[in-house]
């Protein structure tokens, strides 16, 4: 008996930045959090047809355009404090796996590279489906969630609170929510 296996020619799929972010949140003086995003980025995925499990994902993010609402924040941030922006001029990230948990669940594992450090992380990550614009372009949709520990990454700066705790919390929350057009 011979069996037949399905092949599909690799599809690749790029980032629609005008309808994408990247937002994260971290406690200040612990008790609510600000959110801040980075406005340039660029992503990609190459999947089997309009099969996402095991993709390969690839993207990075120009750490000067990182926006908060707030001006000297934003100089602090780019700062060798945080993501000192002038030396390490991009954060990358590459997944190394992109598991089916669910119907429209997945988990994607990688490595994420912060001021040269490279650790690894795993994201939650919904796909909200694909559908086809107005224009004919193939769109895929995809929410992704995290956290991550800054600290792990040398964003080490804080300040101690007079009435105990610190100014910023070590937790970074990462969402994205992220639509890649079919190439």
């Amino acid at each position: 008996m011979e069996t037949t296996v399905k092949t599909y020619a690799k599809t690749k799929w790029a980032i629609d930045p005008t309808h994408s972010e990247i937002v994260f949140k971290v406690k200040h003086l612990m008790i609510t959090n600000v959110k801040g995003e980075f406005r340039k980025f660029n992503a990609e995925i190459e999947s089997d047809g309009k099969d996402f499990t095991n993709a390969l994902v690839r993207a990075t993010i120009d750490a000067s355009s990182i926006f908060t609402n707030e001006d000297n924040r934003d100089a602090h941030l780019k700062s060798a404090d945080f993501f000192d922006a002038e030396n390490y001029k991009e954060l990358s990230f590459v997944g190394t796996s992109f598991k089916r948990k669910g119907e429209d669940e997945y988990e994607l594992k990688g490595k994420l590279t912060i001021k040269g450090v490279t650790k690894d992380v795993t994201f939650t990550v919904e796909f909200g489906g694909i559908t086809k614009d107005p224009w004919g372009n193939e769109k895929a949709g995809f929410s992704l969630n995290g956290k991550i520990n800054r600290t792990d990454f040398g964003l080490n700066w804080n300040a101690a609170l007079e009435a105990g705790g610190v100014l910023v919390s070590e937790e970074v929350k990462i969402s994205a929510e992220v639509q890649f057009v079919k190439q």
